[in-house]
């Protein structure tokens, strides 16, 4: 049996601690965060009306595809070369951004052009072009975030992420108020990606020299570490975002805004997800690596509940408040959203459980074990969205994007226990659901109140019965409360 000696054990708890403190920080500045962003969808959707914010969700949704192609894993890969003794760090650091930089300019180069044979109207054509620089800064974004989660100081990623939606939110305000145009308002979106970009590297330049740099030897040991989540993601692209581009091609443009709408609202929702998963990552890969099964046990527990805690809930509450959310977020003329928000929900719940999983295959390094996961999650789903969304448009793509989301999760869950040979407790999942009932029925009885008066009490009454049950722990609770 392995021992730990007690200078180790100290490390681990020491680390333990900055995992939470991180952990607070960023859900602190993701509520901060996500307010603002839905601040923004508002102002957006009831100035732009249905057909003009459809322009943008197209726009968006073009170049996320090929975003998402080009992403190559970048995060889950930096955190986890950088928490690996393999390569002086400095030069590593500056190796991934090199590689990171010629990836980006040379795939996002090509966009613009692939969409001038898309039957697009010339507005959306032009934005794509000029919006491909807020594209590629959050590019670039991949592996600063993925420095600061192995640095354990996600405060700086909160505060630039925090910074460019203040500059979104003042820069619609300002341009809304002077009746700009559609292209003028899409500068905004781009100058707000730049400036959180430009805070993220000025603050990791003092970290560690920010540059571009080309080692061979380690941009080979890149490619060996990313092509297993590069082929995932591929074929990930076409079930995350082929619904959106397939619909409009298929429907109009208008159609395309009510959906975008209800799926802005979920994106802004599931970023926690990727958040709190990446908090986890250094923390699962560290034990992993150095054989340490108990703490990588615990961590791998704590990573399931925690995500559970907040998907089941989240998708319960979405679902039963769906129109109320989209009156409130989007304004009156996309009520209509409400319909796809309620299938939409459901997906969140395959999109938590799959990034518990996906997370945790990088942290085991299993990443090729699942690619056969994507591959057939991507070709069902294609299939569906090709069969569906030209006979229902939104309601076809958003039933498909939950079989994706829940296939995947499911997949990925069998694959991760059968390589690390480790089951999951569902006591505390029962708990979370009975609780997530409970709130169920109290929102019904109450169902006449305003949506943030149901919130507040939702949540309330959900954490307050997980706590009765002793679905959160108060050891944890007490972990928590005395960090300093």
């Amino acid at each position: 049996m392995l021992q730990v000696t007690g200078c180790a054990l100290q490390d681990i708890m020491s680390l333990t601690k900055k995992i939470a403190r991180n952990t607070i920080i960023q859900i602190i500045g993701k509520i901060t965060s996500t307010i603002l962003g839905l601040l923004a969808l508002g102002m957006m959707t009831r100035y732009l009306g249905q057909e003009q914010f459809g322009w943008y969700i197209t726009v968006i949704s073009f170049l996320g595809f090929v975003g998402i192609l080009i992403d190559f894993g970048l995060v889950p890969v930096t955190a986890q070369m950088m928490s690996e003794p393999a390569f002086d760090k400095k030069q590593l650091f500056k190796n991934l951004l090199g590689f990171r930089f010629t990836t980006a300019i040379i795939f996002l180069a090509i966009a613009p052009l692939i969409a001038l044979f898309f039957p697009y109207p010339l507005e959306v054509k032009l934005a794509i072009s000029f919006t491909t620089i807020s594209f590629f800064a959050i590019a670039m974004n991949q592996v600063l975030i993925g420095f600061y989660q192995t640095k354990l100081k996600m405060l700086f990623q909160v505060i630039g992420e925090n910074l460019g939606r203040v500059i979104l939110v003042l820069g619609l305000w300002l341009l809304i108020n002077l009746q700009a145009s559609f292209l003028t308002l899409v500068w905004v979106v781009v100058a707000s990606s730049v400036v959180y970009t430009a805070f993220l590297w000025i603050c990791a330049n003092q970290e560690s020299p920010a540059g571009f740099a080309f080692d061979w030897q380690i941009w080979k040991t890149i490619m060996v570490k990313m092509w297993p989540i590069t082929v995932s993601i591929i074929f990930n692209v076409i079930y995350l975002k082929g619904d959106v581009i397939l619909l409009s091609i298929f429907r109009d443009q208008t159609e395309v805004g009510i959906y975008g709408a209800a799926y802005r609202v979920i994106d802004i929702l599931t970023q926690l997800a990727m958040m709190l998963m990446g908090v986890m990552l250094p923390l699962l890969a560290y034990h992993w690596s150095r054989h340490l099964k108990l703490g990588f046990r615990r961590h791998y527990q704590q990573s399931f509940d925690a995500m559970m805690a907040i998907a089941v809930p989240m998708a319960i509450g979405v679902i039963m408040l769906a129109k109320k959310i989209m009156l409130l977020v989007a304004g009156p003329k996309f009520i209509a959203s409400g319909d796809a928000l309620q299938i939409l929900a459901i997906a969140v719940f395959g999109l938590y459980l799959g990034a518990v999983f996906g997370h945790t295959a990088v942290a085991i390094n299993k990443q090729k074990q699942t690619i056969w996961i994507y591959i057939s999650t991507a070709i069902i789903t294609l299939i569906g969205y090709l069969i569906f969304i030209p006979q229902y448009g939104m309601y076809g793509a958003a039933w498909m994007t939950v079989f994706s989301e829940l296939y995947a999760g499911i997949m990925l869950f069998f694959t991760i226990r059968h390589y690390s040979q480790e089951k999951l407790q569902m006591q505390t999942l029962a708990k979370i659901i009975f609780s997530a009932i409970v709130m169920a029925a109290m929102l019904f009885l109450l169902k006449d109140l305003h949506v943030i008066m149901l919130a507040i009490i939702g949540g309330a009454v959900y954490s307050l019965m997980l706590l009765a049950l002793g679905g959160i722990s108060k050891e944890t609770i007490k972990e928590i409360v005395s960090l300093h």
